[in-house]
């Protein structure tokens, strides 16, 4: 049964754990984790490589399931949402930025951020929204160049703008700074500070970067699979 709905609260995370079965034996990649993420925060998800990040990432965004616990997004169990109903979830309310930022290469930029609002099944003129998200991340100038054309933190910025476009309630960024310097790292995190201002929606950002870890309304720490904080 759902959970009474927290105003305050976008995620919630119960008691949630997840082991994989393997040929050599089973896997507890994540341990009990418990959290609440406030609505139109920025939470910093830090840990090592291994330490269950991407792993919570994926349960939090409904591409795999816990095998103890529960998610709850906006007082909405999504365990219980049947396969068809997680894939519009993820289409109309949770926005996904990686660490690949997988444009479509015969795409500019505008038809790259675009492409995410057909998706999420927004008919119309998108033009007004499109040069609204690319103006937001910096690339007002650059919205009809292609990928090939851009640099790296040009590319991540247009995959952030992408995520932002159709308006979702969470953006999920795995390691969305890894291949950046630390220069274009900082300026990717602060534009994602203003976005939680700006457009009121929910960020969780997985990085093992440790001068970021300031950055976030909140930061949650794993270790092993184990919730340090």
């Amino acid at each position: 049964m759902d959970s009474k709905k927290n105003e305050n609260l976008m995620i919630e995370i119960h008691d949630v754990g997840r082991v994989f079965h393997t040929p050599s034996g089973d896997y507890q990649a994540l341990k009990c984790v418990n959290a609440g993420v406030r609505e139109g925060s920025l939470t910093i998800l830090k840990g090592r490589s291994g330490s269950g990040k991407t792993t919570l990432l994926n349960i939090i965004g409904a591409l795999d399931d816990p095998t103890t616990g529960r998610v709850i997004i906006n007082g909405q169990n999504i365990g219980g949402l049947s396969g068809y109903r997680k894939e519009i979830l993820r289409r109309k309310r949770i926005g996904f930025v990686f660490q690949s930022v997988s444009l479509m290469p015969s795409m500019n930029a505008f038809q790259n951020v675009e492409f995410s609002l057909y998706m999420a099944g927004i008919r119309g003129d998108h033009r007004h929204r499109v040069e609204e998200c690319l103006k937001m991340v910096g690339l007002g100038s650059r919205m009809h160049h292609m990928p090939a054309e851009m640099s790296g933190g040009e590319q991540q910025r247009v995959a952030i703008a992408r995520a932002l476009a159709h308006h979702p309630d969470i953006i999920l960024a795995d390691e969305p700074t890894a291949e950046l310097d630390s220069a274009m790292a900082a300026e990717v995190t602060r534009l994602f500070q203003e976005m939680t201002k700006k457009e009121g929606v929910t960020i969780v950002m997985t990085t093992h970067d440790v001068g970021l870890m300031d950055a976030g309304d909140m930061v949650i720490e794993l270790e092993n699979g184990v919730q340090i904080t």
